[in-house]
This record gives structure tokens, sequence and C-alpha cells, in this order.
């Protein structure tokens, strides 16, 4: 069996459809109001990383029990996951509850808007408030510029987005926080009040701003950090009745960042690590379940000895490995990484007799970008190998799911 799946978010393995329809019942834009926002954009890695914290307030007449995300569509074709939590309770003492998010169609979107439904725990009653922390990642939204460095120059790039929060709902007070990975910034927007101090930015606060506000930034600042994108994946599960779970990952790893140009002086690379090639990457840290054995790491000229484990018997193991040679922008490096696990820790059985296997989906490689995965799980049994299922989907970050056995 093999399906070929596309997630906006990684809650899920499956897209939700929701028809269109006319009015969400407890989320209308004049029935909430959010009193403070708060974001906090992290682009420390290629990985654009979103802190969200609303503070809503039922103004209306009836309850509420849903509240609307929107988001651009330049945002949302690089949106991998989103997550929503309700907080309760302050600092130390706080406790969250995790909340449904579904994507919605609304008729008339204002420039082509999109939306996705939080849906509370509670309903929320005339007057009452409540505490939303939401996160979410976006994928390529980082633009190198120049597209192409020397060997000799660091990597800049441009992040766009807008200085206001993009809402449905009247924002009484907004702030927006955005990290970079060093001091070394180009050029940034200006929409007053806007300060900078060391490597973070802050816009605002501003005050009372009408529904679907928008003004754009640009931040043109130094990201040096590893760009590494796993074009495709092929993931083989096997699964031994003897005992034992053998995994295979067949990776097709690219920098995305800004191409190389030139030529690559290896004298200089190893002598001057510091100011040559500091773009580019040798090291990738990947995290593999506890009790992993049987490990290894080749290429198609053969074993790649440089590679380390760290393996813990109860807690998870971590593998860093050095592709054969430093990678640029623009260059690829094709390996497999393979290792045995306990099937035991894996195969489990239901109280109706069905066996079923409990083992991630996603990808171990750290701050790791995936454009296509592939999942194949197959039996052996005795001299016999059995496929079973196959499944094949796009997807830009790790996620879990079972595969039950017949």
């Amino acid at each position: 069996m093999e399906a070929l799946l596309r997630p906006r978010i990684m809650l899920s393995l499956t897209i939700i459809l929701i028809p269109i329809f006319l009015f969400i019942s407890g989320a209308s834009s004049h029935q909430i109001r959010i009193n403070n926002a708060e974001r906090r954009i992290d682009l420390s890695t290629h990985i654009v990383k979103v802190f969200l914290t609303l503070k809503v307030e039922n103004t209306g007449k009836t309850s509420a029990s849903e509240i609307l995300l929107a988001f651009p569509p330049t945002q949302v074709d690089h949106l991998a996951f989103l997550e929503a939590l309700a907080a309760t309770g302050k600092k130390k003492k706080k406790t969250y509850v995790s909340l449904a998010v579904k994507p919605t169609q609304l008729p008339d979107a204002p420039n082509e808007t999109n939306y996705y439904t939080i849906v509370l725990a509670n309903p929320l009653n005339t007057g009452e408030t409540a505490t939303l922390e939401i996160l979410y990642i976006l994928t390529h939204s980082l633009e190198p510029f120049p597209v192409e460095i020397s060997q000799s120059e660091s990597q800049l790039v441009y992040y766009r987005d807008s200085a206001l929060i993009l809402s449905p709902y009247h924002i009484k007070q907004q702030t927006t926080f955005i990290k970079i990975p060093s001091n070394k910034v180009e050029s940034f927007t200006r929409v007053e009040p806007t300060d900078r101090a060391g490597n973070e930015l802050k816009y605002g606060p501003y005050e009372d701003r009408p529904p679907y506000s928008y003004s754009p930034l640009l931040v043109h600042f130094e990201n040096n950090n590893p760009f590494s994108v796993v074009e495709e994946l092929v993931r083989e599960v096997e699964i031994s009745h003897w005992g034992n779970l053998q995994i295979t990952e067949q990776y097709k790893l690219a920098h995305a960042g800004a191409r190389h140009k030139g030529i690559f002086s290896r004298v200089d690379y190893q002598s001057k690590p510091t100011f040559s090639g500091v773009s580019s990457f040798k090291h990738l840290l990947a995290r593999l379940p506890p009790r992993v054995h049987s490990v290894y790491y080749r290429d198609e000229i053969g074993n790649i000895s440089t590679s380390h484990l760290r393996a813990d018997s109860w807690k998870i193991s971590e593998l860093e490995i050095e592709p054969r040679y430093p990678l640029f922008g623009g260059w690829r490096a094709t390996f497999v990484i393979g290792y045995g696990l306990p099937l035991e820790d894996f195969l489990f059985e239901s109280s109706d007799g069905r066996r079923y296997l409990n083992f991630t989906f996603g990808c171990p490689l750290v701050e790791t970008v995936v454009d296509k995965l592939t999942i194949k799980v197959s039996c052996v049994a005795g001299r016999s190998k059995r496929p079973f299922c196959c499944c094949s989907f796009s997807c830009r970050a790790t996620s879990r799911d079972q595969v039950f056995l017949p």
C-alpha cells in the first residue's frame, strides 16, 4: 500500500479537509478580542521557530468554542508544524492542555489569507479570558542573498514577515521579538517603535490594531548555521520474528544555503577554519532510540569511519557523523545509516489480539528539513520476507504514528 500525503501540519499524518461555511460559531471577529499578543521569532538556524502567546477575551453575548489563526499564503506554503496549548496558572505553577488544531476555509478571505482553527477545551463564556501558547515552524523561509558566495565569505540571508501580527481579531496590544544568530545585521525594516539590542530586534508595542493589519518587514542578517536539507529519505523498517527491528535509512542530503562559487581550497579550509568555509558544515547529529546496536554508516564508496556513537541503555542514543567531504552551498551527499533495535521495545499486542508497531516516522537528524520521506515496512518470518506496508509522503518535520500489523 502506498499513499502520497502532503501534510500542512505534523500533528497528524492525515490532512483534514474542512468544507467552506459562512460562519464559525464562537469565532466571530466581533466576538473575540486579543488583549495582548507576544510573538517571538527564532532565526538562529535555517528552521524558523515562532512562539506566539495570545491573551484572548470573549466580548460577545454568546460563548466561544474556537479561535482562528491567520497566516499569509507565503507562510502557509512553508508551514511544517503547528501546535496550540491552553495555559493556566502563573510561572512555575502553569499547567498546559493540548488543543486540537485543524485547517479551515473561509469565504472572501482578504489577500488569500489562510486559517487554522484552535478548538478550546472548554467554551469561553462572555467576559472570560484565556491564554493560548502557540508554536509553529516554517521551513525554506530564509533566502540567501547574495545567492552565491566564495569560500571565504559569510552567508547572508533575508527573512520576510510582518511587524504586525496577522489576525482576524482586533489586537489591543502586541509586541514582536526577532532573535538572530549574531550581532551582524546588514539592514532591517523599521516600523516605529523599533529597537535593537545585540542579536534581538523588538517591534512594538503597537496599540489598538484593527483586524488584518499588516506591515511588511525585511531583515538581512548573517546566518552561517548548517542549511541541511534531506531532499529524499527512504526509511526501511524490517520486522524479524527472531526479535530484531532492523532500520536502514538512505539519505540524499544537500546544503540549501548560498551556492559556493569559485574553487575549493582544502589547505585554506583546514588551516583557517574560522575564516574559510564558515557557512559549510561537516558534522551531523542523529538522535537514535535507546538500546541501539549494530550501527553502520556508509556511502557508495564504502564504510565511512568518521562517526561516533554515544549509546545509552535507557535514554536516547546519539550518532555523530561526518560526510566524506564538507558540504558547501549547493553541494550534495548520499549515504546510508543502518542500525538494529530490540523488537520488544516497539512491537505490542492489543487486548483484541492484534499486534502493532509503534515507531517514529520522522528523521533522526537534528535541525534538518526533510522534503520527501518514504517509509517501507516489511516482515521477515523464517526465510521469507513479506512486505505489508509502504507509505510515501512529502513532509518538512518529524512525526509519530502507529503501523498496525495484520
